[in-house]
C-alpha cells in the first residue's frame, strides 16, 4: 500500500505540537507493515540541510505553483526519517515558508498552505508515484481532498487515491475570509450558507477536510465521542455527526525508542519494572539539580505542559493555594500564558523548598522529570490524546488526570477499579472540571503513596501497559483499507 503522509511538522525537523510526534513515528511503524510511505512537509529555515543530510531533488526540478493568480517557484529537498528508510520530501518556497514560526498570524497564512497542498500533489505527479491513500493532517491540509477530487481530477493517476483526514485538535480550524476560494482557484459556488466550506460567514479549511475526506479520524476514541457533542465540537459537531459512520478514534502511540527508562540516554540511572530502585536515584538527582531537599517519604509531583486553559491551568490556579498546603513537592516545566507563568514564578518564590520550575522547554529536564517524579499531573479541560501520561506510565510515574479524551483511554483510576474488585488501576482520575476535584484527587494519590506496597503495584501496572505505535499503525492500516474500498465504490 502506498501512503502519502502530508503534515506541516514532524520530529525531529520541526515541532509545534503533538502532530510532529505522530508524523515522526507513525510512518516508520507503517513501513514495518510493508507500506510504501512518503512524508511531505514544508521546508522551514530552521531545518538544517547538512545536519539532516537533505539533497535537492533534481528528478522533480522546479514546480511552478499558482496561488491567487501569482506563480511561485517551488523546489523540493529529500531526506529520510531518522533510523528508517521512510523518504521525506520538503516543499521549499522561501516566499511562504521562510518564517520563524510554523503557524503564523500573517495575512497570507491561507496562501502558504494552498501552495503546500498543490505542491504535494504536483510532487507526486513528477515522481510518477500514485498514492493509494493521501493521509492529511489538520486544517493546513484541508484543501488537499478537494484538489484531488476536483481541481486535479483530470489526472487519472489519482482516480482511485483515497483520503484519510486526521483531526489532532478540533479547536484549530483554519478559518479565513471567503476570498480564500479565489486564491485557491476553487469554484465560487462551493461557498454558500451551510455549504461544505462555509463556517459562520467565513471558510474553514478543517471543515473542508471533514467534508471531502473518505475517512476521518481523531487521536483517541474518547475524544472522537466528545467532539460529536456541543461541549467539545467547537461548532463542527453537526457536520461531524453527518459523517459519523466514517469517523473513528485511533489512539496515538508513544515512541519507546526515545521514551523508555531502560534505555533513556537523558537520565542518569536506567531502570525497569523488575528493578525499580534506581528511580529513587533519579528523584534525588532531579531534586539536587532543582535545589530542593530530598526525602523519599515526600512525593514529588511533576507537571510538563503548555501553560494554558486547555491544559487545566485555570482550575490549577484556583487550587494552587490548597495544593501548597499538602505534604508534597512540585516540579513544573512549561511556558504559555503570562498570567500562568507569573503564577508559577510566585509559587516558586513563595515555597522554595516545595516548588521548582523551568519556564520554557528543556528536553533533558523533561526526561528527568518523568524518571524522577513520583506522580504526574494533567488536569486538562480537553486532551485529544496526550503523550505525557503515556510516558509517565512507562516510567512508573503515577499519572493524576482529568478523565477526558486520551487521558480517559490510557489511565485507569486505582480506586474505581479496586471498588470493582480489580487491582489493575494505573493512576488517579477525576471527572469534574473543578479545582476541588484536583485537590481531592491529589489527596487520594498522596494517601495511597503512604502504602508503598500498593504504590509499587500501581507503578508496575502502568509500566506493563503497551502504547507503542505497533497497535495504532495496524488500526490506521485498517482505516486506509476502508478508505480505499469506499473510494472504489464511488468510482464504480
Amino acid at each position: 500500500m502506498k501512503i502519502a503522509f502530508v503534515t506541516t511538522e514532524a520530529v525531529p525537523f520541526a515541532k509545534a505540537g503533538g502532530l510532529a510526534d505522530v508524523a515522526g513515528s507513525l510512518p516508520k511503524a507503517l513501513q514495518m507493515l510493508n507500506c510504501d510511505v512518503k512524508v511531505f512537509m514544508p521546508k522551514y529555515p530552521t531545518i538544517d540541510e547538512w545536519r539532516f543530510e537533505l539533497h535537492y531533488c533534481w528528478e522533480i526540478g522546479e514546480l511552478p505553483i499558482r496561488v491567487g493568480g501569482v506563480t511561485y517557484s517551488v523546489h523540493v529537498f529529500k531526506g529520510f526519517l531518522p533510523n528508517s528508510k521512510v523518504e521525506i520530501y520538503f516543499i521549499d518556497c522561501p516566499h511562504y515558508f521562510n518564517r520563524q514560526l510554523i503557524y503564523t498570524s500573517d495575512k497570507d497564512e491561507d496562501e502558504r498552505f494552498i501552495l503546500f497542498s498543490k505542491a504535494v500533489i504536483e510532487n507526486c505527479q513528477r515522481l510518477r508515484w500514485t498514492p493509494d491513500v493521501f493521509h492529511c493532517n489538520d486544517w493546513p491540509t484541508g484543501l488537499l481532498p478537494i484538489y484531488i477530487k476536483d481541481n486535479y481530477n483530470w489526472d487519472m493517476m489519482f482516480r482511485r487515491s483515497a483520503i484519510v483526514f486526521t483531526i489532532h485538535n478540533i479547536e484549530y480550524q483554519g478559518i479565513f475570509q471567503p476570498n480564500v476560494l479565489s486564491k485557491a482557484e476553487l469554484q465560487p459556488n462551493l461557498f454558500y450558507a451551510g455549504g461544505p466550506l462555509e463556517f459562520h460567514g467565513n471558510v474553514s479549511l478543517l471543515k473542508a477536510g471533514i467534508v471531502y475526506a473518505d475517512i476521518i479520524n481523531t487521536v483517541s476514541e474518547t475524544y472522537a465521542r466528545e467532539i460529536l457533542t456541543h461541549e467539545y465540537g467547537a461548532g463542527l459537531e453537526k457536520i461531524l455527526n453527518t459523517r459519523k459512520n466514517d469517523f473513528f478514534g485511533v489512539l496515538n502511540g508513544a515512541d519507546y525508542d526515545t521514551w523508555d527508562p531502560e534505555t533513556d540516554k537523558h537520565i542518569p540511572f536506567n531502570f525497569t519494572k523488575r528493578k525499580l530502585s534506581p528511580k529513587q536515584k533519579n528523584k534525588k538527582s532531579l531534586l539536587t539539580q532543582l535545589h530542593l531537599p530530598f526525602d523519599k517519604n515526600i512525593p514529588l509531583i511533576g507537571l510538563i505542559s503548555r501553560l494554558a486553559n486547555q491544559k487545566g491551568f485555570d482550575i490549577f490556579a484556583d487550587a494552587s493555594k490548597e495544593l501548597m498546603k499538602l505534604d508534597a513537592q512540585w516540579v513544573i516545566l512549561g511556558a504559555g500564558e503570562p498570567r500562568y507563568e507569573n503564577l508559577i514564578r510566585s509559587m516558586t518564590y513563595a515555597f522554595p523548598n516545595k516548588v521548582a520550575s523551568y519556564l520554557g522547554f528543556n528536553n533533558e529536564l523533561a526526561h528527568l522529570i518523568e524518571a524522577g517524579a513520583d506522580m504526574f499531573l494533567m488536569p486538562s479541560r480537553y486532551e485529544p490524546c496526550g503523550l505525557n501520561q503515556i510516558y509517565s506510565l512507562k516510567y512508573g510515574t503515577v499519572p493524576i488526570v482529568r478523565k477526558t479524551g486520551g487521558l480517559a483511554d490510557t489511565v485507569q483510576d486505582w480506586h474505581e477499579f479496586e471498588y470493582l474488585g480489580f487491582e489493575t488501576g494505573t493512576g488517579f482520575a477525576f471527572n469534574e472540571y473543578t479545582s476541588n476535584a484536583i485537590i481531592a484527587t491529589v489527596q487520594r494519590a498522596l494517601e495511597v503513596f503512604k502504602d508503598q506496597k500498593t504504590w509499587k503495584k500501581i507503578q508496575k501496572n502502568g509500566m506493563k501497559r503497551d502504547f507503542s505505535w505497533d497497535a495504532s499503525a495496524k488500526k490506521y492500516y485498517d482505516l486506509y483499507k476502508m478508505a480505499i474500498d469506499k473510494r472504489k465504490e464511488i468510482q464504480n
